[in-house]
């Protein structure tokens, strides 16, 4: 495979020039006057979405380029990698060239732009793919990270979790989703002594100080564990956000020490019914009176909100708007409840939204009616700044969740792995089978290509740079390669992966919000294609 590292670079290429293509073409058929129109970009939105995939495709294959080549300098490119990297590059090029899958019922071919398929191709054989089955079975699945280019502390990182997550998460996670059971508060407090809701706060509010890298490394191993675990810290990752980029001073000193230390849990309380990602409809509104703001609306779809104590709560502070320039941000304090009396506050009310995944911290819907919320809580002191100051979280937002779909990705990888070498069929294990064993290989290529783009726009934020469009594509790419990871998972083990008893159930179950929440996948693709045709990103 001496001429691997050209070819890889061949294909990123190849995509990269046919991605620029086709954002010449649909610029073209959605620009009026000048300017992007709203109205064309909805009418060729199968178009602009395939141009967002195509991007996203583009993208990954330069990652994976990268990482290929910088193993290599480091002489740590081995066999394993060398074939993740071949087996990617040979079905992304093929995908580019024949139809990319944006959905299983929804294909984007070069033809829809009016472009020639990419000439660029890789061959693999299905020797190659069985010498990587065989490698992939000494490593039980860990192949797809153990060479992924980290620094030595977030190696060290990855290890600590990694063992966490072993011991404490995985033995009882498949307990508590067939309870429905909230996660145990020990194991709160034990993520809570590890520094997970203080990873990215300042070391001057109590935080570790570390990135946004850092931060999918954890996201990713906890979720491997049990994605509802991954995603605690997600709720104190956007509050903390939220206070870092908004609030003021006073607010920094007064929360982030204590969303560092898990002393208080913290909920995102954003979305409304019938409203959905279009935030600019809200209604719940909140009225100024004395010195409290009296809430009244609705909010659903709200994670772990019976046992939070602090809400980041977007309201409507001005009720003669009907956009996004009424919003404001409230830090709402509120008793925290349980499953007997989730909320014991005045003013407030809920229930639980039962689920099919996800379970750990469970959803539900509230209602506001004379709820008040001091005015010193009000996020940054002025009104009107809500919107923005939630945009400002987007992009970690994005990429965490990318982060935990690789995990959960991951999961069903072992799972599937680990039932493949149990199973005998005709005498033999099933993993014989080319059939089974194609498919954990292509799981484990496209997980390492998943995690190169998550890492890459983790390193992009580290930096400070705008990376609103590479946390969109990792979660874009990662969401969709978590539910394929987690179907064929289920389909090796057969019948057997229907019954509930089988963990490979809840991971099938848990793996489908991914390309829901944080932005569906529709609404992903929407805003990567309107930011490429805008502003010609790459």
């Amino acid at each position: 495979m001496t001429d691997l590292l050209p070819q890889l670079d061949a294909a990123a290429n190849a995509a990269g020039a046919y991605a620029d293509a086709a954002r010449t073409v649909v610029k073209s058929r959605v620009t009026k006057g000048g300017k992007i129109d709203r109205r064309a970009i909805d009418r060729e939105q199968h178009i602009v979405h395939g141009l967002a995939w195509v991007a996203t495709y583009a993208e990954t294959l330069r990652e994976v380029r990268d990482w290929a080549c910088a193993l290599t300098e480091a002489g740590k490119f081995g066999e394993a990698e060398r074939l993740l990297a071949k087996l990617l590059a040979s079905e992304y090029c093929a995908q580019l060239a024949g139809g990319l899958p944006m959905t299983q019922v929804e294909i984007v071919r070069p033809g829809d732009f009016g472009l020639a398929p990419i000439s660029v191709s890789i061959e693999i054989t299905q020797e190659e793919k069985t010498r990587l089955a065989a490698l992939l079975r000494e490593g039980r699945g860990r192949a797809t990270f153990e060479e992924t280019n980290l620094d030595s502390d977030s190696e060290m990182i990855r290890d600590q979790f990694r063992k966490f997550a072993d011991v404490e998460v995985v033995p009882y996670a498949h307990g508590w989703h067939m309870r429905d059971e909230l996660i145990p508060l020990e194991i709160i407090q034990q993520m809570g002594e590890l520094g997970v809701f203080g990873l990215t706060i300042p070391e001057e509010f109590g935080g570790a100080g570390l990135g946004k890298t850092a931060m999918c490394v954890v996201s990713e191993e906890l979720s491997r564990g049990y994605i509802g675990v991954g995603s605690l810290g997600t709720r104190s990752e956007i509050a903390a956000e939220l206070i870092l980029t908004g609030g003021t001073e006073e607010q920094k000193a007064h929360w982030l020490p204590r969303i560092a230390s898990a002393e208080i849990l913290p909920t995102a309380v954003f979305t409304e019914p019938n409203t959905g990602s279009d935030l600019g409809s809200l209604r719940t509104r909140a009225v100024l009176d004395g010195e409290d703001y009296v809430v009244t609306g609705n909010k659903t779809w709200i994670t772990h909100a019976a046992r939070a104590d602090v809400m980041t709560l977007l309201v409507r502070t001005d009720p003669a708007t009907d956009n996004f320039s009424g919003l404001s941000m409230l830090l709402a304090e509120k008793p925290r409840g349980d499953d007997a009396e989730p909320f014991p506050a005045q003013g407030m009310t809920g229930g639980e939204i039962e689920v099919l995944g996800y379970r750990g911290m469970k959803e539900y819907e509230i209602g506001f009616d004379g709820f008040r919320v001091g005015q010193a809580n009000l996020l940054g002191g002025v009104e009107g700044q809500g919107f923005k100051q939630l945009m400002a979280t987007f992009e970690s937002a994005r990429i965490q969740t990318a982060a935990r779909a690789v995990g959960v990705a991951q999961c069903a990888l072992e799972l599937g792995l680990q039932y493949a070498l149990e199973r005998k069929q005709f005498g033999v294990e099933i993993f014989e089978f080319p059939r089974v064993s194609n498919k954990l290989v292509m799981m484990a290529a496209e997980i390492m290509a998943s995690r190169q783009i998550t890492y890459f726009a983790a390193r992009r934020k580290d930096s400070g740079k705008r990376c609103d469009v590479e946390a969109g594509m990792a979660k874009l790419l990662a969401a969709r390669v978590a539910w394929a990871a987690a179907d064929n998972a289920l389909q090796i083990h057969g019948g057997n992966g229907f019954a509930l008893e089988y963990p490979i159930s809840r991971v099938l179950c848990d793996a489908r919000i991914l390309n829901i929440f944080e932005g569906a996948g529709e609404i992903q693709a929407q805003v990567i294609g309107r930011r490429l045709l805008e502003e010609g990103a790459n």
